[in-house]
């Protein structure tokens, strides 16, 4: 069965002409000879769907949000290996994880990486708290946000006060909602008024929290990828993807649905867009009209990512520094950013933080459709090797590792209030 797998890949960008690539060939045999033999199925059923994806040419998309790039031109609308389960792209890294915890003799070194974090960002820590420990300039730059503890009094009276609070802070609607812990667009929401506002608490249990955040005044998003050793005098930007949020565009004959499935790379994800609009999906959409299809620029909602390393430049990057440097001991995540258009970005001007994440994030240009398989799994395992590089480094500086419970603890917590979050916007 490997053997066909083999052949296959090997015909397949990124690997054609690597027929005698002998590590390819290892890493499959290998891989099938764990209980995974689901893999197989995945694999296949990815690849035949791409090889599909190039049999017509591939039109500029018809709208982009105003300040960002046309998105390139490509042979495919999706990567082959794009919407794989986590667990699949993730082998790689597990596996080079417990090697590296036996060269350092420790499972959990990574979780100091971000040593003034919880599990160094790894999940369940609180996105207010981290936020908080921003000195003054560095708060300039973050979106200004409420954080509301859910009580059990009735949800009008909760409104009321959560109105209150938002009014000390010159804030108001439309605002965006999202839970304080919580990871990959999780429970993310545009609220226009007090009853969407009031639906969207009614989501969460007493003692929950969630955040109430000013919706930037650019639609355009990046994720910019951070790393600092703590030896080190300044940092560095890895990696930076531009995140688009999809539109169909009305002709003013056909309905949502239709457009969603005319669409090149919508109607290869359209389960993604079909649920959150259900309500609407037999509405004609008038001519020339933009309907954006997700509000949260999260892939595995519905975004699209571009590779965005071109615009890295001394300027961003003397800019994300001097920001990152009011986050006390901060070495290692993402930064999601708003920004007016990618000539102001490349100056480290007009931008805005949504949020920081920390060391479960990824580098989001793997995300490219242009991008291959052996480029996104190096860049993962780079990245997990520099978290346990700069975790050595915090142990020296006489940090201590939490044990594995901790991590299994905190992710726990989490994915039991994941159950609660209302459906992405």
């Amino acid at each position: 069965m490997y053997n066909d797998l083999y052949h296959t890949l090997s015909s397949h960008p990124p690997y054609a002409g690597t027929q005698q690539c002998p590590k390819l060939k290892i890493l499959i045999k290998y891989t099938f000879n764990l209980p995974f033999r689901r893999i197989y199925s995945l694999f296949m059923t990815s690849i035949q769907s791409a090889n599909t994806l190039g049999t017509e040419p591939i039109a500029h998309p018809e709208y982009v949000s105003p300040g960002m790039p046309p998105m390139q031109k490509a042979d495919f609308t999706v990567s082959y290996f794009e919407f794989w389960p986590t667990w699949v792209m993730y082998l790689p890294v597990i596996f080079d994880w417990l090697y590296l915890s036996v060269k350092n003799r420790s499972l959990s070194l990574p979780l100091i990486a971000n040593p003034r974090i919880p599990n160094s960002g790894m999940v369940g820590f609180s996105k207010n708290d981290f936020l908080l420990q921003a000195n003054q300039n560095s708060q300039q730059y973050i979106l200004p946000w409420i954080t509301y503890k859910v009580s059990d009094q009735p949800a009008d009276e909760q409104v009321d006060n959560i109105i209150v609070k938002l009014k000390n802070l010159k804030l108001g609607f439309p605002i965006v909602g999202k839970p304080d812990m919580g990871c990959r667009g999780a429970g993310v929401n545009l609220l226009k008024d007090k009853i969407e506002l009031s639906r969207y608490l009614e989501n969460y249990p007493a003692g929950s929290e969630f955040m109430l955040q000013q919706l930037a005044d650019w639609e355009p998003e990046a994720g910019i990828f951070y790393v600092k050793h703590p030896h080190e005098n300044t940092g560095h930007i890895t990696s930076i993807a531009l995140k688009y949020t999809p539109y169909v565009v009305g002709d003013g004959q056909h309905t949502l649905l239709e457009l969603i499935e005319r669409d090149e790379r919508a109607n290869k994800v359209s389960h993604l867009y079909k649920m959150r609009h259900k309500d609407l999906l037999d509405t004609v959409i008038p001519k020339d009209e933009p309907f954006r299809l997700v509000f949260a620029a999260s892939h595995c909602r519905g975004a699209v990512f571009t590779d965005g390393r071109e615009y890295i430049t001394d300027a961003l990057t003397q800019k994300i520094d001097e920001i990152m440097n009011g986050f006390p001991e901060f070495y290692y995540g993402r930064l999601d950013v708003k920004f007016k258009n990618v000539d102001q970005l490349k100056k480290g001007q007009d931008i805005s933080i949504i949020e920081v994440n920390g060391a479960s994030s990824e580098s989001l240009h793997i995300w490219d459709k242009n991008a291959g398989l052996v480029e996104a799994w190096r860049s993962l395992i780079w990245q997990y090797r520099t978290l346990f590089a700069i975790g050595a480094e915090n142990r020296a500086r006489g940090y201590k590792p939490p044990g594995i419970v901790s991590l299994l603890t905190a992710w726990r917590k989490e994915k039991n209030l994941t159950t609660h979050y209302p459906q992405t916007d």
